[in-house]
């Protein structure tokens, strides 16, 4: 049941569908949270982007959704962007400080590591910021040929990754050295530039950049 997932696991163990369950709550006279959750991703191509673009007029057309129920996932989409709001005024990074201040909300909260990517242009103003992988308690998989690709996608000219240390220790790994120097070369190759590597725990931080640990 997603009540027992999200108490036992977290909220970032359950799926689209059992999140949007716990919303619903018990349903309908004909439908249960979950059957009812299923049909409404359904009906938009479990795209959570279109979802969230519907009008609570267009939610309440879905068969089996009231408008109660229609009002409140309306209200949950809504918070959902205005949590993203201050991205979308495309800060700038001016400091490591400021890198961290984008990140943290993302990792600190988590039991297992993540990596995280912000996305600049040539003024260092954030494009995007996209968690690239999540992995277990001591490490994640990162894929430097998926992040590039995403960087030319965005048509970024700078990246600053940074991922978490659940441990607590705030000392980079030898494979966060080592994936620090092939992300640097395999960027510069592509005339993109790594600014910087946080390492994010809830005592701070340490950057790379400002420790003089990214090189020449």
């Amino acid at each position: 049941m997603p009540r027992e997932r999200l108490l036992a696991h977290g909220r970032r163990a359950l799926s689209d569908q059992e999140l949007l369950t716990l919303l619903l709550g018990s349903g309908n006279r004909c439908k249960s949270g979950s059957q009812l959750a299923t049909e409404i991703l359904n009906s938009c191509g479990n795209n959570l982007d279109e979802l969230a673009k519907l009008s609570v007029e267009a939610l309440c057309a879905i068969p089996g959704l009231g408008q109660a129920k229609a009002m409140g996932l309306a209200a949950a989409f809504e918070l959902g962007l205005r949590r993203q709001a201050p991205m979308a005024s495309k800060p700038s990074v001016r400091s490591s400080a400021d890198a961290y201040r984008m990140m943290r909300p993302h990792l600190v909260d988590l039991h297992a590591e993540a990596f995280l990517v912000l996305y600049m242009n040539r003024r260092h103003a954030v494009i995007r910021l996209e968690t690239l992988s999540t992995g277990g308690i001591s490490s994640t998989v990162v894929d430097v040929r998926l992040l590039l690709k995403r960087a030319l996608e965005l048509g970024a000219t700078s990246l600053i990754v940074g991922h978490n240390h659940p441990s607590g220790n705030l000392s980079p790994s030898p494979q966060d050295r080592s994936l620090t120097e092939q992300l640097k070369k395999a960027s510069r190759f592509l005339d993109l530039e790594l600014l910087d590597h946080l390492v994010v725990t809830e005592a701070g931080y340490t950057s790379f950049s400002d420790e003089g640990l990214l090189g020449n």
